[in-house]
């Protein structure tokens, strides 16, 4: 049996903002003391809450850059397409066509497929958009990038991929650009955005995945044909942009 008759109430009870902690999470001091401190150990830097801030630092960023783009287009692909290969030429035709047209081009802004679509908006006097992400083995922005937003976190990058364009084209690539193409497939299926083509270039590299998923997605009743009918392929650049143009015309 119990000896404490101490009620509810009156127990010590410390309060942190919108935070109640008691008994054994009552820490010491205050929030505002702890700021004031210099004090101490700087590990508070890398706490959940912390990064809180981070990622609303990243999302204000973002906005605040990308806010007054004109009708822009994502471009996704390999960061290891050689400057030499066929693809990166066809980036660069790609960047060109669709700024010649009139819209922003915003890609990864790494090299690769990437760097060719910035180098072609640039070259054509567009305006060439990169929004670069923190990882352990790459990358700077590339120099044809003309308005460049760095992050930290992959979802507020995608968030941002997303909220300024009206098109996306994914160029063949690995894991992130597949990755990419299925959060924009996901977002038109689910009907979070509309009007958004997803046009992929090249045949030949992604006939294989599409046979896959008439094969064994949809004929397994995984998604139903409309689904497969958001994707568009074509091999053509100037077919691209003129589809681009008659879903989502730029506007002034």
């Amino acid at each position: 049996m119990s000896t404490d008759n101490t009620g509810p109430a009156e127990r010590e009870e410390h309060r942190r903002g919108p935070v109640v902690l008691r008994r054994g999470q009552i820490g010491h001091g205050t929030t505002d003391q702890r700021l004031l401190d210099m004090r101490g150990p700087s590990d508070w830097v890398h706490t959940d809450p912390w990064r809180v801030m981070r990622i609303t630092s990243e999302f204000v960023e973002g906005f605040g850059q990308l806010a007054e783009l004109p009708t822009a287009v994502s471009v996704f692909g390999s960061a290891r397409t050689p400057v030499d290969h066929p693809e990166y030429t066809a980036g660069v035709q790609l960047g060109g066509a669709l700024a010649k047209a009139g819209y922003a081009v915003i890609t990864g802004g790494g090299p690769g497929a990437m760097e060719a679509v910035n180098r072609g908006a640039s070259e054509a006097g567009g305006i060439s958009v990169g929004l670069g992400i923190e990882l352990p083995f790459e990358q700077r922005l590339n120099d044809w990038v003309d308005m460049g937003v760095n992050f930290r976190y992959f979802f507020a990058r995608k968030t941002m991929f997303v909220k300024y364009a009206q098109a996306f084209v994914i160029m063949p690539g690995g894991f992130g650009t597949f990755d990419e193409m299925f959060e924009a497939l996901t977002l038109v299926q689910t009907r979070k955005v509309t009007r958004f083509p997803v046009i992929l270039y090249g045949v030949e590299y992604w006939q294989g995945l599409l046979d896959w998923l008439r094969r064994s997605v949809l004929d397994g009743g995984k998604i139903g044909e409309a689904d497969i009918d958001l994707i568009t392929v074509t091999d053509d650049i100037d077919d691209i942009v003129a589809q681009i143009v008659a879903a989502v015309p730029v506007t002034s």
